[in-house]
């Protein structure tokens, strides 16, 4: 059975040149987390493996970034270093995969995330075949995230008043968060001690704002293979951002310090890849199975705002209280640092369950293509 000792999140900074974080490797970020969690476990942390998702594998990034991450922060030889890509969902795999390893017993501890530093490795920056490859299935070809997002909403009936409200309930919780336990797992990093990203606009203001992904669907007319309604604006698209997350991972009795939460179950899944946006549903309803519970069950739930299309149609589709969900705010205000977001919002969770003193929470992550991936924590209290 698997643990979770610690996990801890940096704030997420503006992805660009002069971001808070710009200044940094990835591999400090995930170094200063190690430290974090060393000095907040009082362990001397000597992990099996070191396990981190990161979307952008080049540059920074490349090289396999767990290893350079392993050396950059004094980990012993000893610690086996693996770097993974499943997209958006990447930080989530890597937490079910060190859970897996325990379960397995292959190892006794491990640290899992993940990292991205979109300001030194811009979004798509690999520059993969697959983005532009027009010898696949259309079906299965890559379409960008944005249009995949309002393709949904258009063919859901979501409406711009939906997504505005969503895009406005996560900018308002996550400035109330700050300087609150909701935010106690999140670690200061380079002078940044909040979430650089965060503007709190208004009803008015969010209306205001035009349609942004229209005019990309030229590109990808065959795939879209009929017009759509364009609805999503910038509010309603995470903010590309720089962030890291981190969970030291173990059995039990592994180290000299109490566990924050058993980890119930985890499901990773392959979706529709033409929905899209749409997997982290199915991942959602398998880890639910698997562990007998239902979302009734749930005291809290971070579910990815991978667009505000994604938690629009969750909260009207499932029979769930809208109090229980992102309530620190979402990725809609704070961004969304790819392969490190499943960490952060499994950090996001531990820390509102604390606040709540609740239960059980759930994570949900969605990718582009149809990827999905879920985690269900039990918090153990005091």
């Amino acid at each position: 059975m698997a643990y979770i000792f610690d996990s801890v999140r940096t704030p997420r900074a503006k992805g660009k040149e002069g971001g808070a974080l710009a200044s940094m490797k990835p591999d400090e970020l995930v170094s200063k987390l190690v430290t974090a969690i060393a000095q907040r476990t009082a362990s001397d942390i000597k992990p099996d493996a070191l396990i981190l998702g990161a979307v952008g594998q080049v540059g920074s990034q490349g090289g396999n970034i767990a290893l350079v991450s392993k050396f950059r922060a004094n980990l012993p030889d000893s610690t086996t270093a693996f770097s993974l890509n499943n997209f958006c969902v990447s930080g989530l795999t890597a937490v079910s995969q060190a859970a897996a390893m325990i379960d397995s017993g292959q190892a006794e501890t491990v640290l899992a995330g993940g990292v991205e530093m979109m300001s030194s490795v811009p979004f798509m920056a690999d520059k993969a075949d697959f983005y532009t490859d027009r010898s696949l299935p259309l079906r299965s070809r890559y379409l960008l995230v944005a249009l995949a997002a309002d393709r949904l909403a258009d063919e859901q009936n979501i409406s711009r008043q939906e997504l505005d409200e969503a895009a406005l309930r996560s900018q308002q919780r996550t400035k109330a968060a700050e300087d609150s336990e909701l935010v106690a797992s999140r670690i200061s990093v380079n002078g940044l001690d909040r979430e650089e990203c965060l503007h709190v606009g208004t009803q008015a203001s969010l209306a205001s704002l035009e349609p942004a992904f229209g005019g990309a669907a030229k590109y990808y007319k065959e795939i879209l293979d009929k017009d759509i309604d364009h609805r999503h604006t910038i509010a309603h698209a995470p903010p590309i951002s720089d962030g890291a997350g981190l969970a030291l991972i173990g059995a039990k009795d592994a180290i000299d310090a109490k566990p924050r939460a058993r980890i119930v179950a985890c499901a990773e899944v392959g979706g529709d890849p033409a929905e899209s946006l749409t997997a982290g549903i199915d991942a959602m309803e398998k880890v639910l199975a698997r562990s007998g519970l239902s979302l009734n069950d749930m005291d809290r739930i971070e579910y990815m705002e991978a667009f505000a299309v994604s938690i629009v149609k969750f909260l009207r589709d499932f029979d769930v209280s809208p109090d229980k969900v992102n309530v620190a705010g979402g990725h809609l205000a704070k961004g969304h640092p790819l392969g490190a977001s499943g960490a952060i919002l499994l950090s996001t969770l531990l820390d509102t369950l604390d606040v709540a003193k609740g239960r059980y929470g759930l994570v949900v992550a969605a990718g582009a293509s149809g990827i999905g991936s879920a985690i269900i924590v039990e918090r153990l209290g005091e």
